[in-house]
């Protein structure tokens, strides 16, 4: 682990990252943001539940996905205090085509960033708790010794709390990364897809599919007893026989859970809408789903990774132990 200076930060490597936000977005054509339909409507969030988590959160200077990225189920997830940490900053090494988290240089790793989450896991009660991160290609390890940090730091302060986590994928880093996280043990270690293969350039032209189908894998050559989960979008063009291939590509890694979710385009700057998927068509994926093995299954317009993580988890212990007959 590298040593932290006197403000308590740690030094990445210089990468010729612009520091701009959205630098690479200015250069894409606009794309027409369709009429969202009625089944993916939501209310905007006014409850005092939302207000709480909100000044928590503001309170112990942490940033959340939910933000981030525009996540349209922030209204309910805060209400009920639930949110998805964010660590390692909020610019991202990367720019993919589907995201809305800013783009650039990121900031010197902050030392106390995992005291920080698990005292606002402890006063907001979870018993669950999401933590996910920037891709950070600017560290040697893609800061997963950050990532096992801020778990054994959750740990700590609150051991009843389940934790979860949804890694970027240390492309390019040595093999001790992804160990890191593990050997921290998470209760489920989730890694998304995002889309099919064939729109892997357009949607993520960072990343590599089999790369992320391989991580998964090896998370449970590490630890078999971890569970493990991913997520993929629709409406971004795919079709459906190609969704139901990353189905069997996922269950030949043993992955546990699969969410897929409407794909929403931020701004005209992003990825377009190909089309909004029906709740039907949902709902015939999770069908296929299930019966092709995975334990835990949630295929909904609004699905995200994190929605109804800590419910979710739940039901996900219980399937297994259903499966080994000790239900």
């Amino acid at each position: 682990m590298r040593q932290a200076n006197r403000q308590g930060e740690i030094p990445v490597r210089d990468l010729k990252l612009p520091d701009q936000r959205h630098p690479e977005k200015a250069h894409r054509p606009d794309n027409v943001q369709p009429k969202k339909p009625a089944w993916i409507r939501v209310k905007a969030p006014t409850s005092e539940g939302y207000k709480q988590t909100r000044d928590i959160l503001k309170e112990k200077k942490l940033v959340t996905v939910c933000e981030e990225a525009g996540c349209p189920n922030v209204g309910e997830c805060w209400s009920h205090g639930h949110a998805t940490m964010m660590i390692m900053g909020e610019i991202c090494t990367r720019g993919c085509t589907f995201c809305n988290v800013a783009t650039g240089k990121p900031q010197t790793l902050d030392a106390f960033e995992p005291g920080r989450v698990a005292h606002a896991v402890a006063e907001l009660g979870l018993k669950h708790v999401v933590i996910t991160s920037v891709d950070r290609d600017d560290l040697e390890d893609g800061g997963a010794e950050h990532f096992a940090q801020t778990i054994r730091a959750v740990r700590h302060r609150s051991p009843d709390t389940t934790i979860e986590v949804l890694t970027p994928d240390f492309l390019k880093c040595p093999p001790s990364a992804l160990e890191a996280v593990v050997a921290a043990r998470p209760d489920v270690f989730n890694h998304n897809l995002e889309t099919v293969p064939g729109l892997y350039h357009e949607v993520r032209p960072g990343a590599r599919y089999f790369h992320s189908l391989r991580l998964l894998q090896r998370v449970k050559e590490l630890d078999p007893t971890m569970f493990t989960k991913s997520g993929i979008m629709v409406g971004l063009g795919e079709d459906r026989q190609a969704v139901l291939q990353v189905m069997d590509d996922m269950r030949s890694a043993d992955v546990d859970f699969l969410t897929i979710g409407q794909y929403l385009q931020p701004t005209p700057k992003h990825h377009r809408v190909d089309r909004f998927v029906t709740p039907e068509e949902f709902a015939a994926y999770e069908k296929a789903a299930y019966g092709k093995g995975f334990l835990m299954v949630s295929a909904t317009p609004l699905t995200r990774s994190s929605y109804h993580a800590g419910e979710d988890f739940a039901r996900l212990r219980a399937a297994r132990l259903a499966k080994l007959g000790r239900g």
